[in-house]
């Protein structure tokens, strides 16, 4: 059937350059996206076990402080012949990931940026901003805040006349990372409340209304995740997500309103 003048220029202009390659192209185009995020990582990886061991001073600075102010020897214990070695080796790596993950998510985007429109594009970009520099975010609030603040409690309720803290890397390295990435994580908040509202399962109005369970949940939740008994850590767990918690109600009112826009052509 003969299609008319108009309905072929509107496909033309919404036709992608992406939607006409074939699917020999699309491979091609994912083994250079590939080559090119590896390479990226193995740089990466290259260049922070070179400089694993600043990075290993500037995470351990949080812990060697805390003992320092409790009057005990600022140093961090090895407690395996290896031990050391491998935590240098995983620091490095991880760091190089880090690192190299702008450049990852730039490849990612553009494999799958010619497949969609210059809206979903948009939306898709600015997605992954803000999920990125809210984990940055989070990562930073826990390092600068929560962590001083823990570890001196940590190294106080410890220290007495029959105990002495004996801090070993191999223990202490995989607590701090599950502090950072479980409150970059919770940092996420907004961005699920975005998706949530987005195909229709919440409302501001929804969320407004639910507040004060909010609040419950996120109080369970802080007793759940924090890792000492005193209310003060507890507090500085709470107040972020609460805070998260009224950005998302505002992200999901931006929501709302940008789709009743569009429903009325507005």
């Amino acid at each position: 059937m003969p299609t008319t003048p108009e309905l072929t220029d509107s496909s033309a202009d919404q036709q992608e350059p992406g939607g006409r390659m074939s699917f020999f192209e699309h491979l091609a185009d994912l083994r250079t996206r590939l080559f090119h995020a590896c390479g990226a990582i193995a740089i990466g990886a290259f260049v922070g076990v070179g400089v694993a061991k600043y990075i290993m001073n500037y995470f351990a600075r949080p812990m060697t402080n805390a003992l320092h102010n409790a009057g005990l020897k600022p140093q961090l214990i090895v407690t395996h012949p290896i031990g050391y070695l491998d935590t240098y080796i995983t620091m490095g790596l991880y760091f190089g990931i880090v690192l190299a993950m702008p450049y990852v998510l730039y490849q990612v985007w553009l494999f799958i940026a010619p497949g969609l429109y210059k809206h979903e594009r948009n939306a898709v970009a600015g997605f992954v901003t803000s999920a990125f520099l809210l984990f940055l975010g989070g990562l930073a609030f826990s390092y600068y805040v929560i962590l001083p603040y823990l570890l001196k409690f940590l190294v106080t309720f410890t220290s007495g006349d029959q105990f002495t803290p004996l801090i070993s890397q191999d223990e202490y390295f995989p607590f701090l990372f599950k502090v950072l990435f479980g409150v970059g994580i919770v940092f996420e908040l907004p961005v699920l409340v975005f998706l949530l509202a987005l195909f229709n399962i919440v409302t501001p109005q929804f969320l407004w209304k639910h507040f004060k369970y909010a609040i419950l949940v996120i109080a369970i939740a802080a007793a759940i995740i924090t890792p000492t008994p005193d209310a003060m850590t507890m507090l500085i767990f709470m107040v972020p997500m609460i805070i998260l918690y009224l950005a998302g109600i505002g992200v999901a009112w931006m929501v709302v309103r940008k789709k009743r826009a569009a429903a009325f052509g507005k």
